[in-house]
C-alpha cells in the first residue's frame, strides 16, 4: 500500500511517499481501507517531535480516518468486514490502509459521507469536551473563541450557538470572520485591526467574557484573560502561534477565574464512556442538520506535505482532508 512516512522529525517537506506492506489488525483492532483522513494541528507537531505522543519511526501522520473495514482482529465481534466506520488512530491515517482500536472506532451513520466522517472527531470532539466537560458552558453565557475560523475554533463557534451562548468570534481577517458568522457568531473581532480588550469591553458592557476558548496562545492570551468575567473559565486548548504565554496568576485571583486545561486525547482514552456519549450527542446534531463541517480543501497523499504546511501557516478555514 501507499503511505506518507515520517522517517525523521522535521517539517512537512521531509515526509516521503512510499510503498509499504499493509498492516494487520491485532487483538481488539480492525483494519480499515482509508477513504478520507482529517488533517489536524497535532499532526504538524507530531512530525516535528513536539507532540506529547512520539510514535516509533517510521510512522505515518494522520489520526482521524473514515473508511471501510477490510479485516478484523481476534476477539472483535462488534464490527464486521464491509462496515463503514470512522476512527481515531492517533497516527497512521495518511495511508491507503490503517488499523484502529475497536474502542476508538464508530459506525458511520447511514446519511454521513466519508469526508464529513473524517472531519468530526478531532475538531468537534475537542471543542465539545472543552465547552461541556471543562467549562460547563451554560445557556445565556458569553463565549469568546480565539482563532475562530480554524478547525477547532469553528467547531467551538457552532457548538456555542447550539448550547445557547452568545458567541464572540475573534480571527485575523474579515473573510474568516464572515465564515464564523455563518456558523453562529453574533459578534466579530478582527484582532489584526482592532484592540481585543477594548472590543470585548464594548461588546460585554465592561462585564467581561464568561468562557474563553483559546487554541492560539501567544500574545493574545494575556489581553483575553484580562477581559474575563467574574468566575470566568479560560480554556487552554492549544498554541497555534507556537508560543506559550506567561500569565500573571494574580489575574486569576482578582477575577475569581479558572484556568482550565483541555487535553481531549487523554480524555478520550481515560474517560471513554463519557467521550462516546459526547459523540452520540454530536452525531444527533449532525443528523438533524444543526452541525456541519466546513472543508477548506482536499489533498491527495502526494500533496499531504502541502496540507500540513497550510495548517502550520494558519491559512486554513475549517478542515483539510487527505484522500488516499
Amino acid at each position: 500500500m501507499k503511505a506518507i512516512l515520517c522517517n525523521e522529525f522535521g517539517l512537512p517537506e521531509s515526509l516521503v511517499l512510499a510503498e509499504i506492506p499493509s498492516p494487520s489488525p491485532a487483538k481488539g483492532q480492525v483494519l480499515i481501507s482509508v477513504k478520507a483522513c482529517g488533517v489536524n494541528f497535532p499532526d504538524t507537531l507530531m512530525i516535528q517531535g513536539k507532540y506529547q505522543i512520539k510514535p516509533p519511526m517510521p510512522f505515518s501522520p494522520g489520526g482521524e480516518i473514515s473508511g471501510i473495514i477490510t479485516a478484523v482482529g481476534e476477539g472483535v465481534d462488534t464490527f464486521k468486514v464491509g462496515d463503514k466506520v470512522f476512527a481515531l488512530t492517533g497516527f497512521g491515517g495518511f495511508a491507503e490502509e490503517a488499523v484502529a482500536e475497536v474502542s476508538r472506532t464508530l459506525l458511520m451513520p447511514d446519511d454521513m459521507d466519508f469526508i464529513t466522517a473524517s472531519s468530526v472527531m478531532y475538531t468537534y470532539g475537542t471543542s465539545y469536551h472543552a465547552l461541556k466537560n471543562r467549562a460547563n458552558l451554560q445557556s445565556g453565557e458569553t463565549l469568546l473563541v480565539l482563532g475562530a475560523a480554524g478547525g477547532v475554533g469553528l467547531a467551538a463557534v457552532a457548538l456555542g450557538k447550539i448550547m445557547g451562548a452568545k458567541v464572540i468570534a475573534a480571527a485575523s481577517s474579515d473573510e474568516k470572520l464572515a465564515l464564523c458568522q455563518e456558523y453562529g457568531a453574533t459578534e466579530l473581532i478582527n484582532y489584526e485591526k482592532e484592540n481585543l480588550r477594548e472590543r470585548i469591553k464594548t461588546i460585554t458592557n465592561d462585564k467581561g467574557v464568561d468562557v474563553i476558548y483559546d487554541p492560539v496562545g501567544g500574545h493574545f492570551t494575556e489581553p483575553a484573560f484580562r477581559s474575563i468575567a467574574w468566575k470566568g473559565r479560560y480554556l487552554v486548548v492549544g498554541f497555534a502561534t507556537g508560543s506559550i504565554a506567561n500569565l500573571p496568576l494574580n489575574l486569576a485571583l482578582l477575577k475569581g477565574a479558572s484556568i482550565v486545561g483541555v487535553f481531549w486525547g487523554a480524555f478520550s482514552n481515560k474517560e471513554r464512556e463519557e467521550s462516546m456519549l459526547n459523540f452520540q450527542e454530536l452525531l444527533q446534531w449532525f443528523g438533524n442538520g444543526q452541525l456541519k463541517t466546513h472543508v477548506h480543501a482536499h489533498y491527495s497523499l502526494a500533496q499531504a506535505s502541502e496540507a500540513l504546511n497550510e495548517i502550520i501557516h494558519r491559512k486554513v478555514m475549517g478542515k483539510l482532508i487527505v484522500i488516499p
